[in-house]
């Protein structure tokens, strides 16, 4: 019989206030009954000029398990790395607690010039096996934009097609592919589902990134419940402790629709101490969660 985890966490209070359960099962029961969504970090900012070493330190060090390489920034992985030197970064995570989410990119699809289009596919390819020879698990891209002088529907459907071709290529290695909602008008959630529709891919994914669109229309829970089957490992969120976006909500439906993927924080303001804030947002964090 299927009940809720807050009757389930009543039941089983009451149970171990009874003492008809030991402590330790009690306990084991409790951490069993916890949310799966694990707290990560994006480089886009907060760690745009620190090397491989002072990541993955500073994640240990505030307890963050996993992180999104932004691509162009000081750790300098990026497809011009030669064999050798990928074995390295993969060597460098695999003997630490941290874990190499993946790569975070800048291509996107949405060209009028088709060349462009065709040289930012390639140019994703590129990342995508970056991504497999350093123990990567995906790769993130954009949509980014519409185009006056192009219908809608065609740019949205070129972006899907192109995922669609890449969705497949990833597959082939290992590695998911991850449409971050970004752009000014493509990342109304209502184009997000169209380009994913176009897509038509199970290996191509969304990566939420909790903008003020999402709030557009009728609101966060439907702009939400529009896109969330397109969910792929990865959600950016901001500072989780600002006002301005509904993170509390955000997170009561991650752990709602069981998501084991990872909140990456993808903070936007510049502290001093930064390894001081991220400390500070994984506090935050437990206690939303």
């Amino acid at each position: 019989m299927l009940i809720d985890r807050q009757t389930f966490l009543k039941d089983i209070s009451l149970l171990a206030g009874a003492s008809v359960i030991s402590s330790d099962v009690f306990a084991a029961l409790i951490k069993e009954s916890k949310s799966n969504v694990k707290l990560g970090f994006v480089t886009y900012l907060w760690g745009k000029d620190w090397d491989l070493a002072t990541i993955i330190k500073n994640c240990i060090q505030t307890n963050i398990g996993g992180v999104e390489l932004r691509v162009d920034h000081a750790h300098k992985v990026m497809p011009e790395l030669v064999s050798s030197q990928r074995t390295e970064v993969k060597k460098r995570f695999a003997d630490s607690t941290v874990k190499i989410i993946g790569l975070g990119t800048n291509q996107q699809y949405d060209y009028p010039d088709q060349g462009k289009v065709k040289a930012s596919i390639e140019r994703t390819k590129e990342f995508i096996r970056l991504s497999a020879d350093v123990g990567g698990s995906g790769v993130k891209v954009k949509p980014n934009g519409l185009h006056k002088e192009v219908p809608v529907e065609k740019t949205l459907a070129q972006i899907g097609g192109s995922l669609h071709e890449l969705a497949q290529f990833a597959a082939d290695y290992g590695q998911q592919l991850r449409l971050e909602v970004h752009g000014e008008e493509t990342q109304e959630l209502p184009n997000i589902k169209k380009i994913m529709e176009y897509a038509d891919h199970p290996n191509a994914k969304i990566c939420w990134n909790c903008n003020k669109q999402d709030l557009n229309g009728l609101g966060f829970q439907y702009n939400f419940d529009l896109v969330k089957q397109y969910f792929g490992d990865t959600c950016h969120v901001r500072e989780l402790d600002r006002t301005d976006y509904p993170y509390q909500a955000l997170l009561n439906n991650l752990v709602k629709m069981d998501y084991k993927g990872w909140v990456l924080l993808e903070c936007h303001t510049d502290p001093i101490d930064k390894v001081k804030s991220m400390m500070e947002q994984r506090k935050v964090f437990d206690r939303m969660i």
